[in-house]
């Protein structure tokens, strides 16, 4: 997301400086040479055309990065619109999911199936932004095989991952970070990262096992 976020303000930077640029260019060829110095003004057809079509070239230039500057920034609204419903809707599932365990109701497998497939699609979607970067060498237990009190404590895992995920300094003030805790925002980046990956796979085998349990 911050990737993103950069990447939309320097094309708006380059694109300030190039308008800057083209607005001095513009009137350095409007003010001329001052009066009585240089050579006497050129006024060749052939010369003026070219000039013409040189200023053309630059106007277009200007419009389409003004329309690339447009395409990005809804881009990135659009990016922050899914992340936002894709990071509360896990919270939603998740509170689902707790309120199922807190009341000790008997687990109903086709529900966990759906609920953990949910979890996975939209934290997956939101890792395509975050790019988390985790231990590829992390252990996970092997679902394959669980039993009923083994299922519950992977949910009441997922749920506590989700709580970790979701209340991690940096993703609830990342705007307002200051410069001289830029090494704890790293540290808790690294943190959420560690967990969004565990909630994707976590997930993923909870969907899977539970889909195997489910009566049609």
């Amino acid at each position: 997301m911050n990737y993103r976020v950069v990447e939309v303000k320097k094309l708006v930077g380059f694109l300030v400086v190039g308008m800057f640029s083209l607005c001095l260019a513009g009137s350095t060829l409007a003010q001329g040479p001052p009066a009585g110095a240089g050579a006497p003004a050129n006024n060749n057809p052939k010369s003026a055309d070219r000039s013409r079509q040189v200023d053309q070239s630059k106007l277009r230039t200007a419009e389409m990065n003004a329309v690339i500057d447009d395409q990005n920034q809804k881009r990135l609204q659009a990016a922050i619109g899914n992340m936002k419903e894709d990071f509360a809707q896990i919270q939603v599932v998740r509170n689902n999911i707790a309120r199922g365990l807190v009341a000790r109701k008997l687990l109903d497998y086709k529900v966990v199936s759906e609920q953990t497939a949910e979890i996975n699609r939209r934290a997956s979607r939101l890792n395509v932004y975050m790019r988390a970067q985790g231990p590829d060498d992390e252990k996970q237990a092997d679902l394959a095989e669980l039993k009923y009190e083994e299922m519950i404590e992977a949910l009441v895992k997922l749920c506590k991952l989700i709580d970790s995920f979701t209340e991690n300094p940096t993703l609830k003030n990342a705007a307002t970070v200051d410069s001289k805790e830029v090494a704890k925002a790293k540290e808790n980046k690294a943190k959420a990262d560690v967990d969004l990956l565990a909630i994707i796979k976590l997930s993923e085998r909870i969907h899977k096992r539970s889909g195997d349990l489910r009566v049609p």
